[in-house]
């Protein structure tokens, strides 16, 4: 892929599809109040940075995640996703309007001429998605990649074969899709994930992921039922679970307990902005503690054994049975629950979503 590196707005030369243009960089914020301690040794050693990298890089990655959200609304139709640019430190954006490039350029953010829109990519998902029952067991799941301007299906190794069949039911543009063979079954991680652990009916255990006004979020196949806390004191009950589609619950805790805006390292939260696909990303959970990795692709449907969720995204954070529930943070930034995954992606269900279907609020550190 050719790469042209442009100060200010385009050249007007026309662009191949998949041509990499970049512009001037935003400026970086000195702020690094947004990193807990605790956070840059982890970054340090699942991400291979320094102390100095890793403040480095969390500062472009909120400024990336808020670019983001600005140029999808700006670019309208023609915002073809976008994902963080490890090897420049920018934000990296799709655009399917050759003369939207400028556009782009001139934020500071990376511009690339894709084929397919988000909107046309997040329509091929909802095809699939409506067509899921039809699917093959060898068809673990799908959703939106930004990097590859496709929707990906991951399917069994050596199962390629069930696919054509199934895009042919669903309707879908093939040229949308692209296969890529998974390393196996993802399964739920049941027991514990996140911060502190929980257990459902003195039996099962789980994380907590968040702090909400009243209790908290945890994944919504560890309920429903009775809660008590790590130290087997009475915690509360379940008031909303959702799982299959969605896999969030909300807990209702009882007056001896009181939602703190922290998870159980000491990480303060304070807020829920979305990170770009490709930032770093780290989770808290009580079976293989805190771990780090970057965000993947969005808009995933996973098809468990279980019953299938939509909507989730995909990490490279390693994880356990164990965890589940447990909290998922960039920055200062909730991002989402962790649900399930197999030996080399984890996916979170998104913390927005479940807050505003559980009518809570995040509590802040």
């Amino acid at each position: 892929m050719k790469i042209t590196k442009l100060l200010g707005v385009a050249a007007t030369t026309a662009l191949a599809t998949g041509a990499l243009v970049t512009g001037t960089p935003a400026a970086a914020s000195s702020t690094t109040s947004l990193l807990n301690a605790e956070m840059v040794p982890a970054l340090q050693r699942d991400l291979g940075l320094t102390a100095s990298q890793a403040l480095a890089r969390i500062q472009s990655e909120t400024a990336a995640g808020a670019l983001e959200q600005s140029l999808a609304s700006a670019l309208a139709g023609s915002f073809g996703g976008a994902s963080y640019n490890e090897a420049t430190g920018k934000l990296r954006v799709g655009v399917t309007d050759a003369a939207k490039l400028g556009q782009v350029l001139a934020s500071g953010a990376e511009a690339e001429l894709v084929r397919f829109s988000a909107a046309q990519l997040d329509s091929t998902v909802d095809k699939l998605n409506a067509g899921e029952r039809a699917a093959d067991g060898a068809i673990t799941g799908w959703g939106v990649d930004t990097k590859t301007n496709r929707v990906t299906l991951n399917v069994l190794p050596g199962e390629s074969g069930v696919v054509d069949s199934y895009l042919e039911k669903t309707g879908v543009d093939k040229a949308a899709v692209s296969v890529v063979e998974t390393a196996g079954v993802p399964t739920l991680k049941y027991d514990v994930r996140g911060g502190d652990a929980y257990y459902i009916n003195n039996s099962s255990r789980c994380s907590i992921g968040f702090s909400v006004n009243g209790g908290f979020l945890t994944a919504g196949h560890c309920g429903p039922g009775t809660v008590t806390g790590s130290n087997r004191v009475a915690m509360g009950s379940f008031s909303r679970v959702s799982f299959p589609s969605n896999d969030y619950a909300s807990v209702r805790v009882n007056s001896n307990w009181t939602p703190r805006g922290v998870i159980n390292n000491g990480t303060r939260v304070s807020g829920s902005s979305e990170a770009a696909t490709g930032a770093s990303v780290c989770k808290s959970g009580s079976t293989t503690g805190w771990t780090c990795g970057t965000v993947g692709a969005k808009n995933q449907t996973v098809r468990y054994s279980e019953g299938t969720v939509y909507g989730m995204t995909a990490t490279n954070v390693r994880s356990q049975a164990g965890d589940s529930g447990g909290s998922f943070i960039a920055g200062n930034q909730a991002q989402g629950m962790l649900s399930g995954g197999n030996s080399s992606v984890t996916y979170f269900f998104p913390v927005r979503p479940a807050l505003s279907a559980t009518g809570t609020s995040l509590v802040l550190g």
